[in-house]
């Protein structure tokens, strides 16, 4: 019964669609990750590669760490670190809600806002790495963050499904989520189709990133992606709003994203099993306008 805040990150709960999804011949299912402790999908990666970098060495209690991140992954470290009593800096875009920043800085972060965007907030602590002898994790070239999901995510897909899952919608950001959890589904059904969820041109929506190519996941491989589907800002918006509203679950504006393309594909099919990744929740957002 020895159970510890660390030993409740995953086995997140899996719900089926009871309202948004009207195609009666296929299942559209919800995978909850902000019952994570801290609160996201992030909690997974964060563990992963906090915990593997102490195994290896690479850091220790005196390290001065630093992570560039566009909000969950920054809490989820934060977290980890404090429970590893580890001192972390976090560099943020300055349009980062207030919720995002008070949590962080609640487990004991310090957090540097930055004007030029998550690119610039990854040049800033790329600097840090280089020029002043810090420690960032990297998540966007981390094998940590994707083996996570492989370990984890991928793997309670598959036993609470039982093996039914035909497809399987994420966001992508670092692609950590997406990059696992398929090696692992493709491991058990080569068949299940993998769907990642990109903004349409112009629209942001955080969490979800079409970027440049400077800046691309070192982690990202197509080839474990099978298709892709653009969400726009608004549709996104009014998506987080619908699923609150008509399925009880409050997440942020990348799981409406998400959600908009797992609808899109569940009016697609002639039968199926979707799994689709509501990646936080949706209570560091209510300083925003995404609920008005």
């Amino acid at each position: 019964m020895n159970k510890t805040i660390i030993d409740r990150i995953g086995n997140t709960p899996l719900v089926k669609s009871m309202v948004l999804n009207t195609n009666p011949n296929v299942s559209l299912y919800f995978k909850l990750e902000g019952n994570n402790p801290g609160g996201s999908v992030k909690d997974r990666a964060a563990y992963s590669m906090i915990k593997n970098a102490l195994h290896r060495k690479e850091i220790n209690r005196t390290s001065k760490l630093i992570e560039a991140t566009s909000g969950n992954t920054g809490i989820a470290l934060a977290m980890i670190a404090a429970i590893f009593k580890l001192d972390i800096e976090l560099v943020m875009p300055e349009t980062a809600t207030k919720e995002r920043v008070a949590t962080m800085k609640a487990y004991g972060a310090k957090v540097t806002l930055h004007p030029d965007g998550i690119e610039g907030a990854r040049d800033y602590a790329n600097a840090k790495v280089e020029n002043e002898n810090y420690y960032s994790f990297n998540q966007f070239a981390n094998d940590d963050n994707w083996k996570a999901h492989y370990k984890t995510t991928g793997p309670e897909i598959w036993k609470d499904t039982s093996g039914a899952v035909t497809h399987f919608v994420s966001s992508m950001g670092t692609t950590g989520t997406i990059m696992g959890t398929s090696s692992f589904l493709k491991e058990q059904n080569q068949n299940i189709q993998i769907v990642g969820v990109q903004p349409t041109d112009g629209s942001s929506i955080p969490g979800i990133r079409k970027w440049p190519k400077a800046y691309l996941p070192k982690i990202f491989n197509a080839k474990k992606v099978d298709r892709t589907i653009e969400v726009s800002r608004d549709e996104s918006i009014a998506m987080a709003r619908r699923l609150a509203r008509e399925e009880g679950i409050f997440a942020g504006m990348s799981s409406g994203g998400a959600t908009t393309a797992a609808l899109q594909l569940a009016n697609e099919l002639k039968s199926g099993v979707i799994v689709s990744i509501i990646c936080d929740r949706g209570d560091r957002y209510l300083s925003s306008d995404l609920f008005e």
